[in-house]
């Protein structure tokens, strides 16, 4: 449960699962894994041809010192595309802009062809930015079509049972800017 604490204490409300969607995803999901050290916390999905990065947490005592590229490069290693979702950068806030900064020193693009939009518990509409690795050349459709199965396989795994609705439907979420 620490673990759970960790990741509310730092990610905001919107953004977090439920505990037992968390629990049942360990538990019940044979893609979905959970690496936890003193210096980091991470929770991914890993399916045949691409990685899900569902939450990176860094020890606030031990940034900057190296531990997230590792982790990533530790995750580059399996030679697939990884994704993730980023919020925007609002320069009113430090946090998004080392972030992003922290994403693109490392390889990571954001795919400007892809609108990914949510709505809180309360329906609040918010936008995330997705952004990917890819060992090779990788056509944003297919970041898309990932994203899309994310979004269902995680996002949405039990969220009837945990929020009463489908979280993120990939249809309703996801938009292809041409």
């Amino acid at each position: 449960m620490q673990w759970y604490e960790r990741l509310n204490d730092y990610f905001p409300e919107h953004e977090m699962k439920d505990f037992g969607q968390f629990q049942a995803l360990i538990k019940d999901k044979d893609v979905y894994h959970k690496e936890e050290t003193e210096d980091y916390l991470l929770l991914y999905a890993e399916f045949p041809t691409f990685l899900f990065i569902d939450y990176l947490l860094i020890n606030p005592n031990t940034r900057g010192q190296g531990i997230g590229s590792k982790v990533l490069n530790k995750l580059k290693e399996k030679g697939k595309t990884i994704l993730l979702e980023v919020e925007p950068v609002d320069h009113e806030d430090e946090d998004t802009v080392r972030r992003a900064r922290f994403y693109h020193k490392n390889g990571f693009v954001k795919a400007d062809r892809i609108e990914y939009k949510r709505e809180d518990h309360t329906g609040e509409p918010y936008e995330m930015k997705v952004y990917y690795w890819s060992p090779g050349d990788v056509p944003q459709k297919e970041i898309l079509e990932n994203m899309a199965k994310a979004c269902e396989e995680i996002h949405n795994f039990r969220s009837h049972r945990f929020y009463g609705r489908e979280v993120a439907n990939p249809d309703e979420v996801l938009t292809w800017k041409h």
